[in-house]
């Protein structure tokens, strides 16, 4: 009962967020928006995070009634060096969000006074180990937007209703240390957002259910990995993914990853924090990984999950570094330029370490087109990387109905052979988009941990079947699809035609008498 409870006032609160969000927006784009929405979300994170820090530890050294919120600004500064340590973050207590939205209304600058408290946020982290991690995460809240509103005065009506709105959201105590509502509105809203932004939102989100398959799929058999990456994090959501398969503290060295976009990358990192994953246990970077990749120094993975964007261009053979490049030399071929797919590909298998495993999604055509990409598959199926292909069922992710697939890579396999997964039918319809449910998942896991063959949905195929076949690792030219079409009796089907003739002759000797008696007549 208490679970329904749970589920209930879950379902209750992501209503009343989308319902906020929607209605604060106005004219504003929505997926422009977010960035206002999340960012206020985390602030009051932040926020409400660093006051229990504070208040436990003051309490614990027998100050039964310290309150953090209602410190003097100038008391607060002694321990702004050892909590920064700590928390890669300070926030003076006129600053933090609740006191801030206390005064919002009265404060007709109130627009210059975010402005402030966020660059403080963000130079309290400057010449510490959290730098990185802070810097620029406010940069897409900007309060001085038209898009908030043509006035200045317009401006602050808005930002007091995002104040109020985002912190009357019931979000828990963070005293219980059972927090997980603000990652989980955080998700939730992702969802929504990139939901109805359609194809400019999909490129950087991929569904939960995705992403606890991705990482399900890279820890079986395990309780803990050292540390998981993600070469095109988008807004980190399939990173956090191990933080609930496994348990963040079952993560030992972190969480890394890269993101191209620099909005989305801020969202990534702000994910993090929203989610409890401290500073230092995350290591997120900004730029291109496939030319200037952050993490040479970090690889390899243990377990790596990743969602490219599907068939976009790179420089491929017109920069002639890459064919040198470690990562890519190894098949002698790059991927071609119209067509970045196979080059996560090999970058994520160069830095995957011996015993890891990558889950990877892509786009359907890297399994049987020719040319550059046809090369990259031999390599990988004659040295015996690929674990298992796994075909999805069309129409799981925003922005795009095609029927994608995972690749699995391991260096080392206990066999020679590819399993391939025809999970095409696993999903139920949800809303204007299907999606896998916990048992669609469990079905395909359990069918990966088997190995084995099982009619209509898995076959394990020796890689020399699939070198005969021109290593074309389309699920459906190695798993046999259930023939449901109706089953005919020949005999019977013969035998019922036989009655309709006969019948049809009876009624026609019927037509032929009643005819002769109507001309006796006339």
């Amino acid at each position: 009962m208490a679970g329904t409870t749970k589920e209930a006032q879950r379902a209750e609160l992501h209503k009343t967020i989308w319902r906020i969000a929607n209605d604060l927006r106005g004219s504003v784009d929505g997926w422009d928006f977010k960035s206002y929405v999340l960012g206020i979300l985390f602030y009051r994170y932040i926020s409400e995070n660093l006051t229990a820090y504070i208040n436990e530890g003051e309490r614990k050294a027998g100050h039964l009634d310290f309150d953090y919120a209602k410190l003097a600004d100038s008391e607060a500064e002694f321990g702004r060096k050892e909590t920064v340590a700590e928390k890669g973050v300070y926030i003076l207590p006129s600053e933090l969000f609740a006191n801030v939205r206390k005064r919002a209304e009265d404060d007709e600058n109130l627009n210059e006074t975010l402005a402030q408290v966020f660059k403080n946020i963000e130079g309290s982290a400057v010449g510490t180990d959290a730098e990185d991690d802070l810097k620029g995460l406010f940069d897409d809240l900007d309060v001085n937007s038209s898009k908030l509103g043509h006035t200045v005065a317009k401006r602050n009506e808005k930002l007091v209703k995002l104040l109020h709105a985002i912190g009357d959201l019931t979000l828990g105590n963070f005293a219980d240390h059972t927090i997980d509502a603000f990652g989980d509105a955080y998700e939730y809203l992702m969802q929504m957002y990139a939901s109805a932004a359609g194809k400019s939102g999909g490129e950087y989100y991929t569904p939960q259910e995705v992403s606890e398959l991705l990482a399900r799929l890279t820890v079986v058999g395990k309780t803990s990995v050292n540390k998981v990456y993600d070469p095109a994090c988008g807004s980190g959501s399939l990173l956090l993914k191990f933080a609930k398969v496994l348990g963040k503290e079952n993560v030992r060295q972190g969480f890394y990853g890269q993101e191209i976009n620099l909005t989305t990358y801020n969202l990534a990192r702000i994910n993090m924090f929203l989610h409890d994953i401290n500073y230092e246990q995350f290591n997120l970077a900004h730029g291109d990984t496939l030319i200037d990749p952050a993490h040479w120094d970090d690889e390899p993975f243990d377990a790596i999950v990743s969602n490219p964007p599907y068939s976009i261009r790179w420089d491929g053979d017109s920069n002639p570094l890459l064919i040198n490049d470690p990562r890519f030399a190894p098949a002698g071929v790059l991927a071609p330029k119209s067509k970045a797919d196979l080059a996560f590909t090999m970058h994520i298998l160069s830095w995957l370490a011996v015993n890891g495993t990558a889950a990877i999604v892509e786009f359907p055509g890297v399994l049987y087109r020719g040319g550059a990409e046809q090369k990259i598959r031999k390599y990988l199926i004659d040295n015996n990387y690929v674990d298992a292909v796994i075909q999805l069922p069309p129409d799981l992710f925003f922005g795009t109905t095609i029927a994608t697939c995972i690749i699995v890579l391991k260096k080392s396999k206990k066999d020679n052979s590819v399993l391939f997964i025809d999970a095409s039918d696993e999903s139920v319809r949800g809303g204007n988009k299907n999606k896998l449910t916990d048992d669609n998942q469990q079905k395909i896991l359990d069918a990966y941990t088997a190995r084995g063959n099982a009619e209509h949905f898995s076959r394990l195929v020796s890689n020399e079947e699939i070198a005969q076949n021109n290593y074309n690792i389309t699920v459906s030219s190695h798993v046999d699809g259930e023939d449901t079409r109706e089953v005919i009796d020949l005999t019977e089907l013969n035998a019922e035609i036989a009655r309709i003739v006969a019948r049809q002759h009876e009624l026609r000797e019927s037509i032929d008498a009643i005819v002769a008696d109507l001309e006796d007549l006339s």
